[in-house]
């Protein structure tokens, strides 16, 4: 798969002065939910800083069957790498997570957004990436992932499990455009990669061991979703 320097350097913009990865917080599940049906597939959208890592996470995500990195919150005509790292397209970079809903609730995705995916607290950033195209944004597809997502805030927030409030916008979905090629698996792909090893492999650590029952040990790729 095509790896370019352009996309290391732009992506990972940090001087990676040991900086750990993004810290898991144990979190409650989600009171409101979806309850598990059997049914077509569907789809959530969130952003929570370089997709390379969120997609990463939640290729390990149980009852997923495939996940896209890509650019939400902006229009297709600027939906590009090199556009988008400007910062003022509108566009965050994102994840479309295609789950079965038998097996996986809208509300757990939720759950791993906010205790391993990122850090909701962050605003216009994401660890060592500044920006708004770094924002964490939940993109709701319908009125009852926009009440899930919003209950969820509210509930953790009341509950103080971070030391600042959560920034996190929730907004509606309004298009997904896939990223360029060399994006997709890139975690998978690269797990010597220093950005990779430093902030996003800690990451999939923390999901298998604070959400164990969630977490499925073999990968889902968009490779092997084609």
């Amino acid at each position: 798969m095509k790896r370019t320097l352009l996309a290391v350097l732009l992506c990972a913009t940090s001087s990676l002065a040991l900086h750990a990865g993004e810290s898991a917080v144990k979190i409650p599940a989600p009171v409101l939910d979806d309850k598990p049906a059997a049914g077509t597939l569907r789809t959530a959208v969130v952003a929570g800083g370089c997709f390379w890592g969120v997609q990463g996470v939640y290729q390990h995500l149980k009852g997923v069957r495939n996940v896209l990195s890509g650019y939400a919150g902006g229009g297709r005509d600027k939906a590009d790498y090199r556009t988008v790292s400007g910062g003022d397209t509108g566009h965050a970079e994102s994840v479309q997570i295609v789950y079965d809903p038998a097996q996986v609730t809208y509300g757990q995705i939720l759950q791993v957004f906010f205790s391993v995916a990122h850090d909701p607290t962050q605003l216009n950033r994401q660890g060592p990436d500044s920006g708004t195209q770094y924002r964490s944004a939940i993109f709701y597809a319908n009125d009852a992932q926009r009440k899930i997502a919003q209950a969820f805030i509210a509930q953790l927030d009341a509950a103080k499990v971070y030391p600042r409030a959560i920034v996190t916008k929730v907004d509606p979905l309004t298009g997904f455009y896939a990223a360029e090629a060399y994006h997709q698996d890139y975690l998978l792909n690269h797990p010597s990669q220093p950005y990779i090893v430093i902030n996003d492999l800690p990451k999939v650590r923390n999901f298998q061991s604070m959400l164990p029952a969630l977490y499925n040990a073999r990968a889902v790729t968009v490779a092997g979703a084609k």
